[in-house]
């Protein structure tokens, strides 16, 4: 059994974060971590095309800048550097390939006992700490609905995390399921390299641009959260103007508290609403 005083489970920006930040204090920690790399979520298992979606003052890590020179809104590429420079500059080193199992805080030690398995060796680990900080994110497990008929389908089934790039769909009929900000990307990447890209828009969404995001952002300093989401809406009304002719509808409820409410994200549309009012992307609402 291994004891630190601060155990870490997830290598992704979240975990990260957090060891350089116990670095800065001296606390000793561990990181498990059960892929074989940080950041999977970005290395693996994201498309091409994806850049941050905010400004990257607001997604800089902890004790470290981006280089002056990246763009923006940086790029996938770009950013899995800055966090290969981020961990090499506190030495941080994730144990890869644990699955931790379990983890139950003893009251009597006062102690936190994970439980992991190494991927590697099959065997079971116990780990021991004062602390425990779980940092598995939102968006850990891929799902694929069970959808009758999918297991006859002849044709490619593809979840998010295994697409790459829109050009070995050039000229097929793709269809994109799930209207989120993936999804919407998704389908603008298939449509930049000419496939026949339809997409379902089954759920409310509310649909901004990075910059009503960096307006949002100076405003709410200054302007109560009521009367900031009526302001992003308008913008986004004029902006994006009435969008039910191509079935898609906006909530009632404002995008800031849906965030806050449900976790549901606004969609940054960077560049998929002007392929569908073109008929490029073709929006479908059947279940």
């Amino acid at each position: 059994m291994q004891e630190q005083v601060a155990m870490i489970v997830g290598a992704g920006t979240s975990g990260l974060a957090i060891a350089a930040c116990l670095s800065q204090q001296s606390i000793p920690y561990m990181i498990l971590e059960r892929e074989d790399c940080i950041a999977s979520l970005w290395k693996k298992y994201a498309y091409d095309r994806l850049h941050l979606h905010l400004a990257k003052e607001l997604c800089e890590l902890p004790y470290m800048s981006f280089p002056a020179s990246y763009p923006k809104y940086v790029p996938k590429n770009m950013f899995t550097q800055y966090l290969d420079d981020y961990v090499s500059h506190f030495k941080i080193s994730p144990m890869y390939q644990r699955n931790v199992e379990s983890a139950e805080y003893n009251e009597v030690s006062k102690r936190w006992f994970v439980k992991a398995r190494n991927a590697s060796s099959g065997e079971v680990e116990i780990y021991c700490a004062k602390f425990l900080v779980v940092a598995t994110g939102e968006t850990t497990n891929p799902y694929i609905p069970e959808v009758e008929g999918l297991n006859t389908f002849t044709g490619e089934v593809l979840h998010s995390t295994q697409f790459k790039s829109g050009k070995d769909f050039k000229n097929k009929n793709v269809l994109v399921v799930g209207s989120g900000n993936s999804g919407m990307e998704i389908a603008l990447d298939l449509a930049n390299h000419g496939a026949k890209t339809s997409i379902i828009v089954r759920s409310l969404i509310h649909i901004l641009s990075r910059e009503m995001m960096d307006f949002a952002r100076i405003l709410m300093k200054y302007l109560k959260p009521s009367l900031l989401e009526s302001l992003v809406v308008m913008l986004s009304k004029l902006v994006y103007g009435d969008l039910t002719k191509y079935g898609i509808r906006r909530p009632t409820e404002g995008p800031f508290y849906m965030k806050r409410m449900n976790g549901k994200y606004p969609l940054l549309d960077v560049g998929t609403c002007k392929k569908i009012k073109s008929g490029e992307i073709q929006v479908k609402s059947f279940e």
